[in-house]
């Protein structure tokens, strides 16, 4: 793992960022795979990998995410974030007198992120996962089916690959607190999320009657805006450093609301919602834990 941490540290965040979700789209990919093999899955198991999907995304939010943006506005890290920000410590320091203002930058960010992808669920046509054909959500379309999954998926990954960038870009502008085995550990839990979504994708669409090799381009391609994401991401918080802790926020700010709106309503569509909670619940505890060893 060192030698890794090592490698991810000596090349530019983009590249970085670039390379962590090519990981993450590649386990994506992995799963989509597994519609060669099968026809369709158990949906008990279905729904406890999407529960897990849930859990990763919302311990990323708070522990890679929300809790270095709250240590950053804290001044916890005044010296560094002062001298990168081209501000003086005492001004760091009189922002920060008021006992909540230091919240700002969090609060801010994360409604931001929330109401980006409330737009853009808004707009862009899209299907639920276990959701029937008649409760498509967005502009209304004559889109098949497939598509709508597809692009529903695609909803998920965006705020996803931002959180892999922001944090590669956060570790290159020097801030301490923000690091790469962190980053690492964000981009690992990510991707052992990503696994069910691949097949959230492709068996649904083998099961309509597509070929497997259609099916499996759709599951993989629904993961690969995570890369365009991370490095925009990524090039933004390197370039205008300052605003990394809004960017934190955001990024925890529409993850949280793919996982209420979107996420947890997949899995309670049918009897297997305890399988789902003790899921999320699974889920949460693996990427908390990756951040807190790793980190």
């Amino acid at each position: 793992m060192q030698s890794i941490i090592h490698y991810f540290e000596n090349i530019g965040p983009i590249w970085a960022a670039f390379l962590a979700t090519l990981f993450t789209w590649g386990v994506t990919a992995f799963g989509a795979s597994f519609v060669f093999i099968f026809k369709k899955m158990n949906r008990a198991i279905f729904d406890g990998m999407l529960g897990f999907t849930g859990g990763v995304m919302v311990a990323a939010s708070i522990w890679s995410l929300i809790i270095p943006a709250i240590e950053i506005g804290e001044g916890k890290k005044l010296k560094e974030y002062a001298a990168l920000s081209g501000i003086s410590e005492n001004e760091v320091v009189l922002g920060l007198a008021d006992k909540f203002s230091f919240l700002f930058p969090v609060i801010i960010g994360f409604a931001l992120g929330g109401l980006f992808i409330y737009g853009i669920d808004k707009v862009m046509p899209h299907l639920h996962i276990n959701f029937k054909d008649t409760e498509t959500e967005g502009v209304k379309t004559d889109w098949h089916r497939t598509t709508l999954l597809t692009l529903a998926i695609t909803l998920h990954n965006i705020p996803e690959g931002l959180a892999i960038g922001v944090m590669f870009g956060g570790v290159a502008a020097g801030i301490d607190g923000v690091t790469t085995a962190g980053a690492i550990a964000l981009a690992l839990g990510i991707g052992i999320q990503n696994f069910p979504e691949g097949i959230a994708v492709a068996m649904p669409m083998r099961r309509q009657g597509l070929s497997r090799w259609k099916s499996f381009n759709y599951g993989q391609l629904s993961a690969l805006v995570e890369p365009f994401a991370a490095v925009l991401g990524a090039w933004a918080v390197y370039t205008f450093t300052p605003i990394l802790p809004y960017s934190l926020a955001f990024a925890a700010g529409a993850m949280m609301y793919v996982v209420v709106e979107e996420v947890i309503p997949e899995t309670q569509r049918d009897k297997y919602t305890d399988l789902a909670t003790l899921g999320f619940m699974v889920g949460f505890v693996v990427m908390m834990s990756l951040d807190v060893a790793l980190s």
